[in-house]
């Protein structure tokens, strides 16, 4: 959390968060996510989230890329997909 206040300090239009909820406590996680929404939508800040917890991504997402070694293999909107199918495939779920 200091480093998201950190980086705001800079006033900026986009932040990219890699990974924010690894090796997190559930709850932990589940705070960070309410905050990046916060900064989202209050804020008015572009949000770039790279992030394996797909469900808490696809939650804040307003569009999503899924790579597959290094290619997009996938793109679209949260409420446009086959959610079953695009997990089974590309995340064993």
């Amino acid at each position: 959390m200091l480093t998201i206040a950190r980086a705001l300090m800079s006033e900026p239009k986009l932040l990219m968060f890699d990974e924010p909820s690894a090796g997190l406590a559930p709850r932990i996680v589940a705070e960070i996510y309410n905050i990046i929404e916060k900064l989202n939508k209050e804020l008015n800040i572009t949000v770039l989230i790279v992030d394996q917890n797909i469900k808490k991504a696809l939650d804040l997402s307003s569009k999503f890329y899924i790579l597959f070694n290094g290619e997009i293999v996938y793109e679209g909107r949260p409420g446009e997909i086959d959610e079953k199918n695009i997990m089974r495939r590309y995340f064993g779920l």
